[in-house]
């Protein structure tokens, strides 16, 4: 067997290397490193990245497309900006994705973790209540997304669930620039723990209200106005 036929055989493929690429694009959007605003030239991105500069070319195309950033001509990519218009268009579509994933798991007599994801929410909202506790917002972070992760997942339909995981990765992106302040965790969870009660009494009219409460007092906390 040749060099080169060793070198290819060793090598991942194109495919793999720029999937690998995006999920390690959107890690560090997730989770704050890169945050709303930064600007980074390609070979910045690449260094953070470590990752081959074409993968890197590609992942950020996938990521422009999904408006987590956008590409600057010959200067370098921009993380999305998480003002007051792309926070509610955001906010506002996952309020649709969680009313009719409701309206699907409802109706359609699913089981859902009710119990165990009411004891999680219960927990956080006492912690936030006291005033000692600190380093809860990657914590909240989880436990929000924990049920609109469920209740998106009632869609049942593989294009919804690309388009919720990209709204969720720009939310993420929102959620970074407003970290949850303990008075927020709180109200956040008391309005969690209202839906959980809706859908634990399979009463789709008062899940969807309290779904649009829940996105009315987020928009009003995060200053975007309703």
């Amino acid at each position: 067997m040749s060099s080169e036929t060793d070198m290819t055989a060793k090598s991942p493929p194109k495919d793999l290397m720029m999937d690998q690429a995006y999920k390690a694009l959107i890690a560090q959007l997730r989770d704050g490193r890169l945050a709303s605003g930064n600007f980074l030239s390609m070979p910045m991105l690449v260094e953070r990245l470590e990752m081959p500069i074409a993968a890197v070319r590609e992942a950020v195309k996938r990521a422009e497309a999904a408006g987590l950033v956008d590409v600057i001509p010959k200067r370098g990519v921009m993380v999305m900006d998480a003002g007051p218009q792309i926070t509610r268009e955001c906010l506002e579509l996952r309020a649709i994705f969680d009313c009719e994933g409701a309206r699907n798991l409802i109706e359609g007599g699913f089981d859902m973790p009710l119990h165990e994801m009411r004891q999680i929410h219960e927990a956080l909202r006492d912690l936030a209540r006291d005033r000692s506790v600190t380093g809860l917002s990657a914590r909240a972070i989880e436990t929000d997304l924990s049920l609109h992760d469920m209740l998106s997942a009632g869609i049942g339909s593989n294009l919804a669930e690309r388009l919720y995981d990209e709204n969720r990765d720009r939310i993420a992106v929102i959620q970074n620039s407003r970290p949850f302040l303990p008075d927020r965790i709180t109200s956040a969870m008391e309005e969690h723990l209202v839906i959980i009660a809706a859908l634990e009494a399979r009463d789709l009219e008062a899940t969807t209200a309290a779904i649009r409460a829940h996105l009315a007092n987020t928009l009003r906390w995060w200053g975007v106005e309703t």
